[in-house]
């Protein structure tokens, strides 16, 4: 609060982390490495909120992340174990059918993780992280248009792994079915995935912000700056955002799977894939940025005064030892001697010192 210059810092970097996470999300085939990404995403919307002041916002989504995100990924650990250690989404399909104990669970962690409006925790947490980036004092257009177009992102990528995953034709045949300690967790996760959001009840649906009332004991409160209509309009333009998300996932990745087909065998819609695949280069930028630079200078630096002093203490236990074998050469009377002259030497000492 005292550095409103790094205050705006760090909500546009938490703005960035989320598009930058979320478009990666968008191209990733293994199932645990979506929900890692997705994972980034949602903590960009973290930081987004410390941005904007909305500090207690941002634990309320931390809390409610944690329970959806569990859950998704506990589900998926459920689909992988049933198809014998496959990650692969495109090699799964047909599990809404084969596979309804990890289906189910799975839908409604990804509603919380999509924001469907009303019905799902992960509505009442987000929603006002996106509220926030506009109406706060700290908050700008901007902020709140990038917030929205994450919304809409992440549910596309979330429902591109259920449509995937889950619908269509069978093409890895389930070969272990879950036990019933495997789901007590995911029953668990998914009843706080769903009312979990009751702890923070927006104006229009009862005025009950438990959750950030029992912070403001020791955080500030967000100086918000819109009216209750404005608060309104926002709550359903994300509403729109993740409700479209789905049905962009619906067509895109269910209904015409071909025309993405089609843009990814463009020369520039394969490169633009292989971008957001490889973590937007960001192996191959830490190589020749970090990697590279340090590999040269350890070789350039092989030969420094540290490794010249640990030579030379390598070289004098060589020769000690060296010398001391010398000594050890099985002739009887060479032992007597070196007995006699090592007495004759502690005697000396003994007497003169």
């Amino acid at each position: 609060l005292l550095a409103p210059s790094v205050q705006l810092v760090v909500a546009v970097i938490g703005t960035a982390t989320l598009l930058y996470a979320g478009l990666a999300a968008l191209a990733q085939s293994d199932i645990k490495r979506v929900l890692a990404y997705s994972t980034i995403s949602q903590i960009g919307y973290m930081f987004l909120a410390l941005g904007v002041g909305a500090w207690a916002v941002a634990i309320f989504h931390l809390m409610i992340h944690a329970f959806f995100k569990s859950l998704l990924f506990l589900a998926s650990g459920v689909v992988i174990h049933a198809l014998n250690d496959e990650h692969d989404i495109f090699k799964m399909g047909g599990l809404r059918r084969e596979l309804p104990s990890a289906f189910w669970p799975f839908l409604l962690g990804g509603m919380a993780l999509s924001a469907v409006p009303f019905i799902s925790a992960g509505f009442y947490s987000k929603d006002l992280i996106i509220l926030d980036a506009w109406s706060s004092s700290a908050g700008s257009p901007w902020l709140w248009a990038a917030a929205w177009v994450g919304a809409l992102m992440t549910s596309m990528y979330t429902f591109r792994l259920i449509f995937i995953a889950f619908f269509g034709e069978a093409k890895t045949r389930v070969q272990k079915r879950p036990r019933a300690r495997m789901m007590i967790p995911l029953v668990i996760l998914s009843v706080l995935s769903v009312i979990g959001g009751c702890l923070e009840l927006p104006a229009y649906m009862g005025n009950a912000p438990l959750f950030t009332d029992f912070l403001h004991v020791s955080l500030p409160a967000v100086h918000a700056l819109a009216g209750s209509r404005t608060e309104i309009i926002l709550e359903w333009l994300s509403g729109v955002a993740s409700l479209g998300g789905i049905y962009l996932a619906y067509l895109l990745f269910l209904r015409y799977p071909e025309w993405l087909r089609g843009l990814a065998r463009q020369p520039w819609g394969a490169a633009l894939h292989r971008f957001w695949f490889t973590d937007w280069a960001m192996d191959w930028l830490y190589d020749r940025l970090l990697v590279r630079p340090y590999h040269w200078f350890a070789r350039v630096n092989h030969s420094d005064v540290v490794d010249g002093f640990y030579r030379g203490l390598a070289l004098l236990a060589e020769a000690a030892h060296g010398g001391l074998s010398d000594i050890q050469n099985g002739v009887m009377r060479r032992y007597a001697l070196s007995m006699l002259v090592g007495s004759v030497i502690v005697l000396s000492i003994a007497v003169f010192l």
